[in-house]
């Protein structure tokens, strides 16, 4: 096959020719793109000024489609856009409605854009609610926590937090399902002193429940714990059937990590160890075990010694 041999002349027309043909789709591109123009951009919307004695329930998505005014530009990268635009709608009209219509708030919605685009409609137009008595209730605040200690450190006495409860408004049946609000995680690494921090409420699934406060403060007591090893008198739990069990020994060594703030005060009147009597009747064991039903939360069990112990039952 032939190849077309050009002059030098012929090559500078060719060259001539298709810089002149990009310059003018480049041209008539930015022309195009300069124009106004109509589309439809996904828009994920926010409520705000909640009615304070209704409670609702949306009746359709949190989504919707935004007929928007703008140039080509802003066509292009509205389609090229990964999470949709989020816009504010006010609920002021559900004091008095069971519905809200878009068109009385697009001046409002305006001013959340650019100032060159223009929404010119909204579908839906209008957002219908289900609504049902709104009640308050207090529920406790749950704290969610990781936290890693320093070698030898951990939490000495009762986390406190302030305030201890969360109240809850929305529906009748939805506050019902709520006994505890929790918090968001609280991350701490390497503690080794006490510390205080202020953890956000975890954010309500449901559009019709609300919360307050937001936030919580927290107080992380933290010492340094040491071993400590008292000897616990034991207990017999349901003693029906005999006259007199004695034991074999009498006292068990119960060893523990206890926060050295706390270490004097902590004794065996923290700490009751039982066995129960039951488990000779029923399993017909020839040795009972040692269970620790009282002990404080802020010291860490290690060891009972005996675990278990013998016994001799006197009718």
């Amino acid at each position: 096959m032939p190849f077309i041999k050009l002059t030098k002349i012929e090559k500078r027309r060719v060259l001539s020719l298709l810089a002149c043909l990009v310059l003018a789709v480049a041209a008539w591109l930015f022309m195009a793109l300069n124009n106004k123009y109509v589309y439809t951009a996904k828009t994920v919307l926010i409520y705000k000024n909640f009615p304070q004695k209704r409670a609702f329930h949306p009746l359709q998505s949190d989504t919707v489609d935004l007929q928007v005014e703008g140039t080509g530009w802003q066509l292009l990268f509205a389609r090229l856009r990964i999470s949709p635009q989020s816009i504010a709608v006010s609920l002021n009209q559900l004091n008095t409605k069971e519905f809200v219509v878009f068109s009385d708030q697009l001046y409002n919605v305006n001013k959340q854009l650019e100032s060159s685009q223009k929404v010119i409609s909204v579908k839906p137009d209008t957002l219908y609610f289900d609504f049902t008595k709104r009640t308050v209730k207090r529920v406790p605040i749950k704290l969610i926590q990781k936290v890693d200690f320093a070698k030898q450190y951990g939490v000495s006495s009762e986390i406190l937090l302030n305030p201890k409860f969360v109240t809850v408004t929305g529906p009748i049946e939805e506050l019902e399902k709520i006994n505890s609000w929790s918090t968001d995680t609280l991350k701490l690494k390497n503690v080794q002193s006490s510390a205080k921090a202020r953890v956000w409420m975890q954010h309500s699934t449901h559009k019709n429940v609300s919360i307050f406060p937001s936030s919580v403060e927290v107080k992380l007591p933290v010492d340094e714990f040491t071993e400590k090893t008292i000897e616990v008198p034991l207990k017999i739990i349901n003693n029906r059937n005999y006259n007199s069990i004695k034991l074999y020994p009498k006292k068990v060594k119960v060893t523990f990590l206890v926060a050295l703030s706390n270490y004097d005060q902590v004794d065996e009147g923290f700490i009751t160890a039982t066995v129960d009597a039951d488990e000779w009747q029923s399993l017909h064991h020839n040795q009972l075990t040692i269970k620790i039903t009282e002990f404080p939360d802020y010291c860490k069990l290690i060891s009972i010694y005996p675990s278990k112990i013998d016994f001799i039952v006197e009718k």
